[in-house]
């Protein structure tokens, strides 16, 4: 089998290269430039950085396999950048890496393994692929602490027949052990960060940078609509959030809404933040048919547990009803739908449910 690995340069990639490699596979790695300086140049600070090349540059000649750079600038900056910029702008709260996974990595990676003749597309993402006489199942990692199947969830059977996750079946310590053993640079290198593209971690103020027509000041409001402050911008704020709200009441308050058109932030007390359910776009399903049994267990955060729920809905229009209320969840994100450690596929949520009834 002829397989493209996509190489970040950090360890789960290099060690999913290794294993293909010691698998018996002929390999060819690729690393993608999605982010670039002033003049075409890699970064040497946030994404896919001169370093992170290097690394993966130097893990590839170590394994004696091909390596390719392959430039996605154009579509990250349209279909993640931009689009993160404007969630945060408008009052949501974007996840880029589900969309990064959405928009461009594996639709345009598994068009370029095609052209370079590769059978299959492998990542180090912690996640796995099973198939049976049903088709083809996307799984949680073997190790909780690292799953990233949340952010893999629109994956579909087409995409799973020619994806492969060598580093789901592993965990952390295990990954790092293999590449200590065969002496790969990256054994030892940290894990990156989670918004790639904001070097700082000030994702504030790289929104306000890209986007200063959303810092505009408004009013800060109590769920009664009383004026109780103001603020500087709703960039600033996101579904949930309890410090840096600028307003002294005495008791813990928290972000329950935003509204970006009227630049008003609406605050309430702990109890406030509990929802129903919520409003779902762009409803996918790996299986590409809806499940038979709606029951799910939904996963509404990245780092978040599971609360069980039912999905209601058809076509284009769904609504996940949680069976207990669900604190803090923030339009923009991501619902992944769960049996056990199956995915069954997910949607972007665009608002709360004021009751589980649908309409």
């Amino acid at each position: 089998m002829r397989a493209m690995v996509a190489m970040s340069g950090g360890v789960d990639s290099s060690v999913a290269a290794a294993q293909m490699v010691a698998d018996g596979h002929e390999v060819i790695g690729v690393t993608l430039k999605l982010w670039e300086g002033p003049k075409g140049e890699l970064p040497t600070a946030g994404c896919c950085t001169v370093s992170d090349a290097e690394d993966a540059r130097r893990v590839a000649a170590q394994l004696g396999i091909p390596y390719y750079v392959l430039d996605y600038t154009e579509p990250f900056m349209d279909g993640v950048v931009g689009r993160f910029i404007a969630d945060y702008a408008s009052g949501r709260t974007p996840n880029p890496c589900v969309e990064c996974n959405r928009t461009v990595k594996f639709d345009r990676m598994l068009s370029h393994a095609l052209e370079l003749d590769c059978d299959v597309l492998v990542t180090g993402h912690y996640a796995r692929v099973r198939r049976d006489e049903s088709g083809w199942h996307l799984h949680r990692g073997v190790d909780a602490t690292k799953d990233q199947s949340y952010v893999l969830s629109m994956l579909d059977q087409e995409a799973l027949a020619r994806t492969r996750f060598p580093v789901g079946e592993l965990t952390k310590d295990e990954t790092r052990a293999i590449a200590g053993e065969l002496r790969l640079r990256t054994a030892n290198k940290p894990d990156s960060q989670d918004i790639c593209f904001v070097g700082d971690d000030d994702y504030r103020g790289f929104v306000r940078r890209h986007a200063p027509e959303a810092a505009r000041a408004g009013k800060v409001v109590d769920v009664e609509g009383r004026e109780v402050g103001t603020h500087d911008g709703v960039t600033d704020f996101t579904i949930g959030q309890r410090r840096g709200l600028g307003v002294a009441v005495g008791e813990p308050r928290f972000v329950v809404g935003i509204d970006a058109g009227s630049a008003t932030i609406t605050i309430g007390r702990r109890a406030d933040l509990d929802v129903a359910g919520v409003v779902l776009s762009d409803v996918s399903f790996v299986a590409g048919t809806t499940p038979g049994d709606r029951r799910v267990d939904a996963q509404v955060r990245y780092k978040g547990g599971t609360v069980p729920s039912r999905l209601d809905g058809h076509g284009t229009r769904w609504h996940l009803v949680f069976e207990q209320p669900v604190a803090g969840v923030a339009p923009g994100q991501t619902a992944v739908f769960y049996r056990g450690d199956e995915v069954l596929g997910g949607g972007i949520i665009e608002r709360s449910l004021q009751d589980s009834r649908m309409g």
